[in-house]
């Protein structure tokens, strides 16, 4: 996972407390974000990914085609 300037890797900035994140795929919900999961910024945004969304799409992610694109 790559954090943007300013940010850590749990895709908050410093001094905020951890935020409730979705799967960008399939909606799984998750109060922290798990090792396995994945970040991608799309657009400006970022999108985070499931392990088992990760997982079903490693070729895509590698390839580093938008998810609109799975």
């Amino acid at each position: 996972m790559t954090s943007l300037s300013g940010g850590s890797d749990n895709g908050t900035r410093a001094g905020e407390p951890p935020q409730h994140r979705v799967c960008a795929r399939c909606g799984t919900e998750t109060d922290s974000i798990p090792p396995t999961w994945t970040c991608s910024v799309e657009n400006g945004t970022r999108r985070y990914f499931c392990d088992r969304c990760s997982r079903e799409n490693l070729r895509a992610i590698e390839s580093r085609l938008d998810s609109s694109w799975w």
